[in-house]
């Protein structure tokens, strides 16, 4: 067996687990298909009776693993649905919006730094405790369970909430939300004058890095502002998260130093309603059920 065969046969074992794992989130003929290419892995690498593979034939069939992958992303975002992410396996999410879209209230040179570098590390920390973990559920080792339980809780919350917060901001943004958002949060706050007081003091007191959020609160049915230390502390296990403003230095000390009233302030220009909007009408669908 030549080097390429060896190599991709080394990755088959490495990854047949996860691939028959991923096979359940398949859908229709692409699950078919992907079935079919695994099978014929295993035929490869495991009959020892069968005949001789050449590297074109073998280099197809890893082609045709990745591109199925693709399809079936392709047909889950169609339906509307998160793509399955495989263990280890998140990514970054883009900009949706040029890095100095929301100058001059938040500094291209920020933006670049802020999504890049901080939110890329949350994604490769999250990926390593999942990988940990997933190595210690195979070896039986658990004596470092604890560590990597704490670095996902930490890196997991601070991907989501990064990836909310690009969601929630856009350039010629700010005003007031309108609709059944807007009677939501007067019904919820007294005023939009009295959320945004509560918001912006909730943002501003939080102790170190961390976050302000409003959220919806499926067991009260209604919206609650909440602080979020780090990212993962003083949350609730229930709430859904509509709105969140992200108060670690990296966040505006380049541009505002410690002025962080003048950050809350400004970022108030961004916030884009119509997107938080849309996370409420599907949230609010959410409710405990009482047994």
């Amino acid at each position: 067996m030549n080097s390429y065969l060896l190599e991709v046969q080394k990755w088959y074992q490495e990854n047949k687990g996860q691939l028959e794992y991923d096979l359940q989130y398949f859908e229709g003929r692409t699950k078919e298909a992907f079935a079919s290419i695994l099978a014929q892995f295993e035929n490869v690498f495991t009959d020892k009776d069968r005949e001789p593979i050449g590297e074109q034939d073998i280099s197809k069939l890893v082609e045709q693993v990745y591109a199925l992958y693709e399809q079936n992303k392709a047909f889950v975002r169609a339906e509307g649905r998160q793509p399955f992410v495989p263990i280890g396996g998140h990514r970054l999410p883009p900009l949706p919006y040029p890095y100095d879209a929301l100058e001059p209230y938040i500094a291209k040179e920020i933006m670049y730094l802020h999504h890049d570098k901080h939110h890329q590390s949350y994604v490769d920390g999250l990926n390593k405790a999942e990988m940990k973990m997933e190595e210690a559920r195979q070896t039986g080792d658990f004596d470092l369970i604890k560590h990597w339980e704490r670095e996902a809780a930490f890196h997991g919350a601070g991907h989501y909430l990064h990836t909310i917060f690009w969601e929630i901001m856009a350039p010629d943004a700010g005003g007031e939300p309108e609709g059944e958002l807007l009677q939501a949060i007067e019904r919820d706050f007294g005023s939009f004058e009295q959320f945004k007081e509560h918001f912006t003091q909730a943002a501003d007191q939080v102790e170190g890095g961390g976050w302000a959020m409003l959220v919806w609160a499926p067991r009260s049915g209604r919206m609650e502002i909440l602080q979020a230390e780090k990212h993962q502390n003083l949350s609730q296990q229930d709430m859904i998260p509509l709105l969140v403003l992200d108060v670690w230095e990296h966040a505006y000390y380049l541009q505002y130093l410690n002025e962080k009233k003048d950050y809350v302030e400004a970022w108030w220009n961004l916030v884009n309603w119509p997107a938080v909007a849309d996370r409420y009408n599907k949230a609010k669908t959410i409710r405990w059920k009482l047994a």
